[in-house]
């Protein structure tokens, strides 16, 4: 059990580290208004506090900095919340303002204003889109060689791919082809959509257009929904602005991670329990993010889904102030999200 003054201590040193990314020093701590005890006593208490192994020495300097066990402490037992500035604050609230219809719009726009506010690395994982209903299906023609497939469902969500158009269809082949998706289709959630494509509409498509399996074939990569849900990034280089990274291989070994996405997406998938959790170092379980720490915020969607808002930073990271506005968003995310869920079919036209 720590002593009151050793607990003072030891945040004082945390959130010093934390401002300034420098090894801090007794001689620095004796100069702070809130410790107001001599630099022996300090030394003593540092050197106890680093033998139950709450913070480690550099090798470049005298001072010390915090462990993954001196953070884990400071984020379960001495954290407050940051009560937030009025422009954090209205910064958020411009992106829910305005009436926002697509789910990908929203998403993308939160990543965004919550890498800003923190200058860390946002990460958003919506809801699953395999849930999700088709809309509309369209086929815009380029030239007379080809063509953009579109898919949109219920959520705004929106799949394109551009294709070779078979020799010999011409303009009404492509018009009845699209009569047909969307009189087949419309309303299908995207996880069957593979087994009606190659089920009953290649049967249709067989009796009314020539040539019709090269384009089956372009509907049925666009319809092979990922294993996963898609991750939306705000500030994805932010990283390298971090004092942590100078280090070219740390950085190279971080950034292959985040570019493959599947290891980040078992990181931040939500969790059965929902709300906050905080992983620290090697807590992450990836060597990668041995020098991060990972903030997740699960939230609640309308329909039972459930999507994550995480931040992503150096162990050295403003974790009173990241918790406040994961806080915040992700309250603001879940209804937005929510809203577009509960929208009847015929306001979606």
């Amino acid at each position: 059990m720590l002593t009151n003054r050793q607990l003072l201590i030891l945040q004082v040193i945390i959130d010093d580290f934390i401002r300034s990314a420098q090894p801090v020093g007794s001689r620095s701590l004796s100069k702070k208004e809130e410790i107001q005890i001599s630099s022996a006593t300090i030394r003593n208490e540092m050197s106890d506090l680093e033998e139950m192994g709450f913070i480690e020495k550099t090798h470049t300097s005298s001072g010390r900095v915090p462990s993954e066990k001196g953070y884990r402490f400071y984020v379960d037992h001495l954290l407050s919340p940051q009560i937030l500035q009025q422009q954090d604050i209205s910064q958020i609230q411009s992106v829910f303002a305005e009436r926002i219809y697509e789910m990908e719009n929203i998403v993308q726009r939160s990543a965004k204003i919550l890498s800003e506010l923190t200058n860390y690395t946002s990460i958003v994982l919506g809801p699953n889109l395999q849930e999700n209903r088709v809309k509309k299906i369209q086929m815009v023609p380029l030239s007379e060689e080809s063509a953009i497939a579109i898919i949109v469902t219920d959520t705004g969500h929106v799949e394109s791919r551009r294709f070779s158009l078979p020799k010999g269809m011409n303009a009404e082949d492509l018009e009845q082809m699209v009569r047909v998706l969307n009189d087949r289709l419309v309303g299908t959630p995207l996880i069957n959509l593979h087994d009606r494509l190659h089920q009953e509409i290649a049967i249709l498509l067989r009796r009314h257009i020539a040539n019709y399996d090269s384009i089956l074939k372009v509907f049925a990569e666009i319809m092979n929904v990922p294993v996963h849900d898609k991750l939306f990034f705000g500030g994805k280089m932010n990283m390298i602005n971090q004092p942590e990274f100078s280090d070219i291989e740390k950085l190279r070994i971080l950034m292959d991670m985040i570019d493959r996405e599947e290891s980040l997406y078992k990181l931040i998938r939500p969790n059965d329990g929902g709300g906050i959790q905080v992983k620290i170092g090697k807590e992450n379980e990836n060597i990668a993010m041995e020098n991060c720490s990972l903030i997740t915020a699960t939230f609640p969607i309308a329909g039972g889904q459930k999507g994550t808002l995480a931040i992503l930073g150096p162990t050295r990271m403003e974790y009173s102030r990241v918790i406040s506005l994961l806080n915040v968003i992700s309250t603001d995310l879940s209804k937005a999200l929510s809203s577009l869920y509960e929208k009847s079919p015929d306001e979606w036209t």
